[in-house]
């Protein structure tokens, strides 16, 4: 096998959820324009249509199932989707999830329990699911979960519920890839900082407010920018190709260095 061969997905049957989003969006791209048949899930109907033409356009089969991983009726929906319209279901992208900031005198009890549903239940349900039919087909598969460079930092303004739900996803990515690691699947998250989204375009302005608040993010990263969507692109496909079948309960922070210091 020559390296680029390592890095060779095409025909691989790749589920997505939260496709509507920022990350998931990259991820349909980038598996799409890999030669991966995507089974693109989101809530969101007009969003999911718009990203699912792009991947058409691009060469995907392209299988859409509007709805959210809620519960475990709903994550082994998504599956056996993926299975009947594909025949299988060789790598899993967890990219749904929440956030609501807040900070912990003012939070309702309730929205701290959503954003751990939302961000560890749903991904923990989703594993579960798609890691039962890659062990019935034998020959392995990929699950790459989204965490953050939250789930190692805290934040002073209002993140108790995300960064704990963060700590758990980089809790359950390690413990997933020593239980599945025999085998053959590996279970491993990407965890950026910010990078630019709808959610964080505000950031990205040339105004006072972004200027201040960028000047004092970018202290302290040794990049000296912010992300970009591209630079979640290389660390989506190694994870879910072959080059990477010797890493599983690995956290990898795509952050321009931001954790290193």
């Amino acid at each position: 096998m020559n390296s680029m061969q390592m890095f060779d997905v095409q025909g691989k049957t790749a589920l997505i959820t939260g496709a509507s989003g920022a990350f998931g969006m990259v991820a349909a791209r980038v598996l799409a324009e890999a030669g991966c048949r995507l089974v693109l899930a989101a809530g969101n109907v007009d969003a999911l249509d718009t990203i699912s033409e792009e991947c058409i356009a691009l060469g995907s089969e392209v299988i859409k199932v509007h709805g959210r991983p809620t519960d475990e009726t709903a994550c082994q929906s998504m599956v056996d989707a993926a299975v009947s319209a594909m025949g299988s279901l060789d790598i899993l992208v967890v990219a749904s999830g929440m956030n609501k900031v807040a900070l912990i005198n003012d939070m309702e009890p309730k929205t701290f329990t959503d954003v751990m549903d939302a961000n560890v239940t749903q991904t923990w349900l989703l594993a579960r699911a798609a890691s039962a039919q890659m062990k019935v087909q034998g020959h392995g598969g990929k699950i790459v979960l989204v965490s953050s460079a939250r789930g190692l930092l805290g934040h002073p303004a209002g993140y108790t519920a995300y960064c704990a739900s963060k700590a758990a996803v980089d809790g359950m990515t390690k413990a997933l890839g020593c239980e599945l690691g025999p085998t053959g699947i590996t279970v491993n998250a990407i965890a950026p900082t910010v990078f630019r989204s709808p959610l964080t375009s505000w950031m990205f302005e040339d105004n006072e407010k972004a200027n201040a608040v960028r000047a004092g993010f970018l202290a302290r990263v040794p990049k000296g920018r912010l992300g970009e969507p591209e630079d979640l692109a290389g660390p989506l496909l190694f994870l879910a190709s072959r080059a990477s079948d010797f890493y599983t309960g690995h956290i990898l922070y795509a952050d321009g260095g931001y954790t290193a210091g």
